[in-house]
């Protein structure tokens, strides 16, 4: 694991900290397999929230609705 997947590892884990633990590990495991993506979403998010004022919840849902085609794809087993 190199320093770059550590520090993200720590990151989601303080910010999901009420998360229960499967899924917290299930969801670090879909940004491992492409953390681009969810940079992407993250970025987005922020932006949605910070310039058009919109709530952070429904920000993150639009934003997931745009990706869900990449994120179902994610999820399926290989």
């Amino acid at each position: 694991m190199g320093i770059q997947n550590f520090i993200l590892q720590q990151a989601m884990k303080m910010k999901m900290k009420d998360v229960p633990p499967e899924q917290r590990d299930q969801l670090m495991a879909l940004v491992q397999k492409d953390p681009e993506l969810f940079k992407k979403i993250g970025e987005e998010v922020d932006r949605r929230v910070k310039k058009g004022g919109e709530d952070q919840m429904k920000a993150t849902m639009e934003v997931m609705k745009k990706y869900r085609t990449e994120l179902s794809q994610l999820m399926q087993p290989k």
